[in-house]
């Protein structure tokens, strides 16, 4: 299992999940869960992810990750479209546990509205929040 850690790039939603906007493609993201969140679930044995081409809605669940502890949603940050799913997770979902912010990566979203960052927060808020 990984390391407790929150990377400065990254913005987070208040769910504990995260998304990484690339500064090159301010129009893209990739989701996923934090490392509390995945430590909270315990062992990842099945992720169910979305279809390519769906919507996503920030603050309402897009996909269900399901541990040995139980079945959980997975809250989308932003608002977009689909554009890639991480099929890697399909055969190994202890990706997520292992590599959260990494090979753990759930979806890749074209966002509709990229002023949606502007109500996620930054790494040393959402850590403020854990405690």
């Amino acid at each position: 299992m990984a390391d407790a850690s929150y990377p400065a790039e990254l913005l987070y939603h208040p769910e504990h999940d995260w998304a990484r906007v690339d500064p090159a493609h301010p129009d893209t993201a990739v989701f996923g869960i934090t490392w509390y969140a995945q430590d909270a679930l315990g062992e990842v044995v099945f992720f169910d992810p979305p279809e390519v081409g769906s919507t996503v809605t920030a603050g309402e669940s897009y996909a269900e990750v399901e541990s040995v502890k139980a079945v959980s949603d997975v809250v989308a940050p932003l608002t977009g479209e689909i554009i890639e799913v991480n099929l890697g997770l399909g055969d190994a979902p202890e990706a997520i546990n292992n590599d959260p912010y990494g090979d753990g990566w759930m979806v890749k979203v074209r966002l509709s509205d990229s002023s949606e960052t502007d109500g996620l927060m930054d790494s040393a808020a959402y850590e403020g929040t854990l405690s």
